[in-house]
């Protein structure tokens, strides 16, 4: 059973279209989802999670039709967005109290020892906690109540090193259960190099690729040469160029440039902003 499928999923709005959006999340892996702002990472979430309804397509989540009506898969997701949801009034321990009456699953002990882990104050205000301690609240209760998949919208955003790395240990636990999966979109591109086992790249409503992260990285590299010997390349090996007063950097790939040709590492940064920018 795969964690998350989306096969032919599309949503039309006025000024935009998520267009013919497929993809596989296996169970025991996490995807980085990236792309840039606007580009229909958030409304493909909304639809997965049902919050929208989708035009087309099929969504599978944990093996079902995931459904507000239906809350048998919803009692196994755990959901984390860019902003706390809970009351800036409530306290930590209140806020528990309230997500126990939406899950029949809810574990009020692991809620406990998770907001002691992670260092957040059940007995304070959640307006007196920073954006990390907020952050770390949502995943607390995100992960309380029987979940096998975490769904993390901008999560990491404007958090400081610390508090990102203290969420990616959390999130490299969460994941030792080879049931559990994890679907994370964020713009901090070297905390999805460092933990995803896939990455699906979206560009103006379409995905670009959907990859492991590993062949992904071995397949392309960063190539400086003149625009002369760029154009002697193969058709296909060149996914991305920009070019500059020197000559051409282009992102090419390595099986398809003659052996020997001197190629930097591509990171996904590299791959994104090149593919951006050829798209």
């Amino acid at each position: 059973m795969d964690a998350l499928r989306l096969e032919h999923v599309s949503k039309r709005y006025r000024d935009f279209l998520l267009d013919d959006v497929s993809f596989t999340l296996p169970c025991g892996c996490i995807m980085g989802f990236i792309g840039e702002n606007g580009a229909g990472k958030t409304t493909t979430i909304r639809l997965i999670l049902d919050m929208v309804r989708r035009d087309g397509g099929s969504i599978e989540v944990l093996g079902r039709e995931c459904s507000k009506k239906d809350r048998r898969v919803l009692e196994h997701v755990g959901v984390v967005l860019d902003s706390c949801g809970f009351s800036e009034e409530m306290t930590g321990n209140e806020a528990g109290r309230v997500m126990a009456g939406f899950y029949k699953t809810w574990d009020r002990e692991k809620f406990r020892r998770l907001l002691s882990d992670y260092h957040v104050d059940g007995k304070k205000r959640i307006r007196e906690y920073s954006r990390g301690m907020k952050m770390k609240l949502s995943l607390a209760a995100a992960m309380s109540h029987e979940s096998r998949l975490l769904i993390l919208d901008e999560a990491l955003n404007a958090l400081d090193p610390m508090a990102r790395e203290e969420l990616l240990e959390a999130f490299q636990e969460f994941i030792m259960d080879e049931g559990h999966s994890i679907f994370l979109s964020s713009h901090i591109l070297s905390d999805l190099e460092k933990i995803s086992d896939y990455i699906t790249f979206i560009h103006k409503g379409k995905i670009l690729f959907s990859e492991e992260k590993d062949r992904l990285l071995e397949t392309y590299g960063i190539l400086r040469c003149d625009r002369q010997s760029l154009k002697g390349l193969p058709e296909g090996a060149v996914a991305g160029k920009r070019e500059n007063a020197f000559g051409v950097d282009a992102l090419v790939q390595r099986r398809l440039v003659p052996a020997g040709t001197r190629l930097d590492a591509a990171g996904l940064e590299d791959i994104m902003l090149y593919m951006s920018r050829e798209g």
